[in-house]
């Protein structure tokens, strides 16, 4: 993304605050209420992720000023955006500048991709978009300087990891994934993503049960913020694709990343049927061991079309 381009779908952001979502109510009545459970706004990505934010309590909520601020969005592969295997750049350029306008005084953008680093880092368009931010704020780590052991004080299957750095030091860890199947797990969101933060996942698939690691290691990883981007939703052939993709123009947003991964998986449909968030595996037992919920009917949903 072009510097003229973040600043043009910056403005369009604050002129949405302006403006009122909808023209139906005031953006002002809109904050003014308490905040919901999960957001879920449809639009553009970047006004949209904005927005999403905002309804939660905005970015001041999660981030204060001088704390350092992972946010882990999907890089994995060496694909353009509309293939759905990775995270759309206008969303993570918004959460980037929220993050600062909050008063970050780091924000990194990291992921431990499955293809060659640089060319996911070039095609996936997260690199560049973010350089109208701020330059050097992009990573997809590969080397094992990059990590540390750490304890899963919470597993009941995998007890330890190499986890990077920079997200054991974080004050804050934002969740970003794209919306995608995952041959393995179901789905691919914000529970799942956590294993692009960990140097040997292939242990995740091997050693472990891969659904009972997922949870472990959302147990240490919990993210403060998460924000699934369903602009390009990856419904078959996940998690590389390619695959069938429903361009859904959505951001998910909430505290709770058992709720914001639920409500993803009612949301759409996956290997072209409906699936309730309990026949997630990884998703059930997260809410199970107590990690968030996935009772979506019973929570309090704000939705928004800009």
């Amino acid at each position: 993304m072009k510097r003229r381009d973040f600043l043009k779908y910056q403005l369009h952001g604050a002129l949405w605050l302006a403006a009122g979502a909808s023209g139906l109510v005031s953006a002002e009545s809109l904050f003014a209420e308490a905040a919901p459970d999960v957001a879920v706004v449809k639009g553009a990505p970047g006004a949209a992720t904005r927005a999403a934010v905002e309804l939660l309590g905005g970015m001041k909520a999660f981030v204060k000023p001088g704390q350092r601020v992972v946010i882990k969005p999907n890089m994995s592969f060496p694909h353009p955006v509309e293939r759905g295997s990775n995270t759309h750049p206008e969303v993570v350029t918004a959460l980037a500048a929220m993050c600062k306008e909050a008063g970050a005084s780091r924000v990194l953008v990291l992921d431990h991709p499955l293809s060659s680093a640089e060319r996911c880092l070039e095609q996936s368009g997260i690199r560049e978009a973010c350089q109208a931010i701020e330059e050097d704020m992009v990573h997809a780590f590969t080397s094992p300087s990059f990590y540390r052991e750490a304890d899963i004080p919470k597993g009941e299957d995998m007890k330890r990891n190499q986890v990077m750095r920079d997200v054991l030091e974080a004050d804050v860890l934002i969740a970003a994934p794209t919306a995608k199947s995952h041959s393995s797990a179901g789905v691919s969101l914000s529970l799942k993503g956590m294993m692009g933060l960990i140097l040997d996942r292939g242990v995740m698939h091997g050693r472990h049960e891969l659904d009972e690691a997922i949870v472990d290691l959302a147990s240490l990883l919990k993210a403060d913020l998460t924000v699934i981007d369903s602009s390009y939703v990856l419904t078959t052939g996940g998690p590389s694709g390619p695959g069938k993709v429903i361009k859904a123009d959505t951001v998910i947003a909430s505290r709770d990343m058992v709720a914001a991964d639920a409500t993803c998986v009612a949301s759409f449909e996956w290997y072209g049927r409906t699936f309730k968030p309990q026949q997630v595996n990884h998703i059930r037992r997260a809410a199970e061991r107590g990690l968030g919920r996935l009772d979506i009917e019973n929570l309090h949903t704000r939705t928004l079309t800009l």
